[in-house]
């Protein structure tokens, strides 16, 4: 049997099932501290689009370290989210203590001020999710393996620049690039995508059902990115957090098409939909 034919279907019961009933007496302690680290000069929305994300799929708390013109907006956008204006790493250190997983990447940016705040979070033995900048960021600095227990979510370019490839070759062989990519940085690789695939070593491969055409549009890898923090949070591990929060991610936009069409889904659009496709089961 080849690599690329080791795989798994994962479909929204599949996932689901991997919920557990959250018990009478739970409180916010419960369910992880997540910390969204992005939002570089012009691109506060990217950092709140994950930091929501994190909110809805039921993190305890989220914090969120931006630059300071962005501060307002977040709290206007999402008071639930705790909001800092970071300018450098030393004031970063406090919180990354306090988190449970770090999400870093949504707008972060690539200059030095979102170099300093990667160098940071992968120094800091937390369970990582990185995307977006931050993935570039890696890229660009041969940066390997990850720490262990991360998480990272390119898209095809993304993942042709971590492999130094093209994007053309990683879509010719997607289950191949995905394995390649948890091989070489030694973590669970979400390739996004047309049939989104999450690799591991060691797993199969899953293959992500759902998801429509609408969902190609700004602001979906950040949303992705949140999920899959808020539930490495709650107690999934690497694996199962990365591959049930790309099928959430999936269901929720499936629902929003079924309900208003896949013309104009927006990122936004997902997040308010993302509580209908987590179980509805109530405490006993």
């Amino acid at each position: 049997m080849t690599a690329a034919s080791r795989h798994q279907v994962a479909t929204l019961a599949d996932a689901q099932a991997q919920i557990p009933q959250r018990p009478r007496d739970a409180h916010k302690g419960m369910f992880g501290h997540v910390l969204c680290i992005g939002g570089g000069r012009g691109m506060g929305g990217a950092l709140a689009l994950c930091a929501e994300s994190a909110l809805r799929a039921g993190a305890g708390r989220v914090s969120a370290a931006t630059r300071a013109e962005h501060v307002a907006m977040l709290l206007a956008r999402r008071p639930e989210c705790m909001v800092h204006a970071v300018e450098s790493p030393t004031g970063i250190a406090e919180l990354i203590d306090s988190a449970d997983v770090i999400a870093i990447g949504p707008g972060l940016g690539r200059d030095p001020w979102a170099e300093s705040l990667l160098e940071a979070a992968l120094s800091s033995g937390r369970p990582l999710v990185i995307d977006a900048d931050a993935l570039t960021l890696v890229a660009r600095a041969q940066r390997r393996p990850l720490p262990a227990g991360s998480v990272i979510t390119p898209h095809p370019g993304e993942a042709a620049r971590l492999l130094g490839i093209s994007t053309d070759d990683v879509q010719a062989d997607r289950f191949g690039s995905a394995q390649a990519l948890a091989e070489r940085y030694r973590c669970v690789a979400v390739l996004k995508g047309h049939g989104t695939l999450v690799a591991a070593n060691g797993e199969d491969t899953r293959v992500v059902e759902g998801g429509n055409p609408g969902m190609a549009s700004a602001g979906m890898g950040d949303t992705l990115t949140g999920i899959v923090a808020a539930l490495r949070a709650q107690h999934h591990d690497a694996f199962a957090a990365a591959w049930i929060g790309a099928v959430l991610h999936a269901a929720a936009g499936d629902v929003v098409a079924e309900r208003q069409g896949e013309h104009g889904l927006l990122a936004s659009d997902l997040i308010a939909a993302l509580p209908s496709v987590f179980p509805r089961r109530m405490a006993g």
